[in-house]
């Protein structure tokens, strides 16, 4: 009992050694308040939004249909009414890019004629392709009326397209012609169809940036194994997930597909060719631009030397039917359609020229 006494007794003793428990001794502690900063600007967004709304709202009447308010409103927003004429005025004009046309027979004329004299008078000839070179084949392009992600992006669908029916067209014979007497260094493609490498361009004078849809590879062989395939690879694949289900007849490791997606970063070396595309771009003298939107490529400044002055840049045309993000910055801008172009085109810098791309293109 004693000891247990004497123990409390401790107890109590330490206790009472410790400094008292006052207000003065808790630390106090600020709890974390809202943020009422970002709170603010959230409503004060809102407010702005609704304030436009309204005067768009009136804005859409008849100047007869309005009432003395309504007439106070605009006259006292006035920097708001701007705003919503501006909002306007380029939702017009984004409607307006997407829209396709053609340039009469007769522009269409010179401007080719001036486009065949570029081309011939060329010292280093790159062209960047787009899908708008294979439409001709059905294939379909993807920013134009009926394109893939103008479908998706209305809620339509896209329907069923074989890739692998498509044959080359006739401006893919026809730069391949080209290519064959010396005059195209370089096709800098964003297509996957594979069509080019079909017309007979070589693998070496071509960058395929998106990939190509009949090649598949071993990333465990070095150098990455390829196989070329007579039927679409992609069949199981999608975005982020590139694995075949294939097997390498080498390591056994898994086959992978080439295609670059959207957002994606390709890291292959081929059939993307980043190399070779950098290569010819810093010493092209002319670039010609045919069936793109162009939309993904003006991103990469080290294909059009934007390091350079503008006079020391190089020629530069574009062949499409809608508006490009380059046009300002072309030589010649033609509304046409590639294959009818480059007819012509082929027609002015020679007939038998001509004549034979029309044979290898029916055989």
């Amino acid at each position: 009992m004693d000891i247990a006494f004497e123990s409390v007794g401790n107890i109590s003793d330490d206790i009472k050694d410790e400094p008292e428990f006052t207000e003065h001794n808790f630390k106090r502690y600020r709890l974390p308040r809202a943020n009422k900063i970002q709170y603010k600007k959230i409503c004060a967004k809102e407010q702005k939004n609704a304030s436009l709304k309204k005067i768009a709202l009136i804005l859409q009447k008849c100047s007869s249909d309005r009432t003395f308010d309504e007439e106070k409103v605009l006259n006292d927003c006035s920097e708001e009414v701007k705003e919503v004429r501006l909002r306007w005025r380029r939702r017009d004009e984004a409607k307006k890019r997407l829209e396709e046309f053609e340039d009469p027979e007769d522009i269409l004329k010179i401007k080719c004629e001036r486009l065949a004299q570029a081309i011939a008078q060329a010292q280093h000839l790159v062209v960047y392709t787009g899908a708008g070179i294979s439409t001709s084949a059905k294939i379909p392009d993807y920013r134009g009326p009926n394109g893939i992600w103008t479908r998706l992006q209305q809620g339509k669908d896209i329907g069923n397209h074989d890739l692998t029916l498509a044959e080359p067209t006739y401006t893919h014979m026809a730069l391949y012609e080209l290519y064959k007497r010396n005059i195209l260094k370089y096709v800098v493609s964003q297509n996957c169809d594979g069509l080019h490498l079909r017309s007979g361009l070589p693998k070496a004078v071509l960058s395929e940036l998106h990939g190509n849809m009949y090649l598949e590879v071993c990333k465990n062989c070095k150098p990455h194994k390829e196989y070329w395939r007579p039927f679409d690879v992609t069949e199981n694949t999608s975005r982020y997930f590139h694995k075949t289900f294939r097997k390498c007849y080498m390591c056994n490791g898994p086959l992978v597909d080439t295609i670059v997606h959207f957002g994606e970063r390709g890291t292959l070396q081929w059939p993307l060719n980043w190399k070779g595309a950098c290569k010819n771009a810093k010493n092209a003298t002319t670039i010609l631009c045919l069936g793109s939107s162009l939309k993904v490529l003006k991103k990469y400044p080290w294909l059009w030397q934007m390091d350079k002055p503008v006079k020391k840049r190089p020629n530069l045309y574009i062949v499409n039917l809608q508006w490009t993000p380059k046009d300002e910055c072309a030589n010649v801008k033609i509304n046409g359609k590639c294959d009818e172009v480059m007819k012509k085109v082929m027609d002015c810098l020679g007939k038998n020229l001509s004549l034979f791309i029309f044979i290898l293109y029916i055989s």
